[in-house]
């Protein structure tokens, strides 16, 4: 089933940046497998797939220990302060800093074992009080002191889109984090290009048309998945 539906999903994939005028390339595909067991990541991983994406902090702390080295992890859900020891310095990004609070805590861990932690800032694009994230109305002033912290490497933005079936709601706020994105180039670039994340099962083709680097895909990938 794992290998039908990642093929279904690579098409899907070449159509949205063939509609987009985007390069497949340009498209980093994050398989999220929280929930699932170590078995089926290893069947994703032996069909080519080399990029997971891991909510809990201890779940991925053990899933690390007996999967393959050379899988990139992503850290794609809320991390709580006491939980970073078991993430920081050991996954590629974490997408989900989601208050000065936590990134202020991260600064200091990585200050203090002596690395940078790739980080995404986690903007909550449609204002939806379920949602975590900074809220996208006034995150230029209320975060601008993020790129300051030490020890954090600030790799871009992450969003999850509307909880929606409207599709111009969701464009409208994909958008709007693009244009986030690019004012924030402008401003902390650097010479680096800052990424944006988002982009799911059912709206990944909307955000590739609107201008993400990454998709985190689930339920397209693994299926439907248990809480436990």
């Amino acid at each position: 089933m794992i290998q039908t539906n990642i093929q279904q999903l690579q098409d899907r994939i070449a159509q949205a940046c063939l509609r987009a005028g985007r390069q497949v390339s340009e498209i980093k595909l994050v398989a999220v497998s929280k929930f699932f067991p170590a078995e089926t990541i290893r069947d994703a991983y032996q069909l080519g797939l080399r990029i997971f994406g891991e909510s809990r902090a201890q779940e991925f702390r053990d899933k690390k220990l007996v999967l393959p080295e050379d899988i990139e992890w992503h850290f794609i859900g809320p991390l709580q302060v006491n939980k970073i020891k078991y993430v920081a310095g050991r996954c590629s990004l974490i997408h989900s800093v989601d208050t000065l609070h936590l990134a202020g805590r991260l600064s200091d861990f990585a200050v203090k074992n002596g690395f940078q932690v790739p980080v995404l800032i986690e903007i909550n694009s449609s204002a939806e009080p379920t949602k975590h994230g900074f809220d996208l109305a006034d995150f230029e002033q209320s975060a601008a002191g993020l790129p300051e912290l030490p020890g954090l490497d600030i790799r871009g933005l992450m969003t999850i889109g509307p909880n929606t079936e409207d599709q111009i709601e969701i464009r409208r706020a994909f958008s709007a984090m693009y244009e986030l994105r690019e004012r924030w180039q402008k401003r902390f670039g650097a010479g680096k290009r800052l990424l944006l994340s988002m982009g799911m099962t059912d709206d990944f083709e909307i955000a590739i048309n609107e201008g993400t680097d990454i998709i985190r895909v689930g339920r397209a990938i693994f299926g439907e998945r248990g809480t436990n």
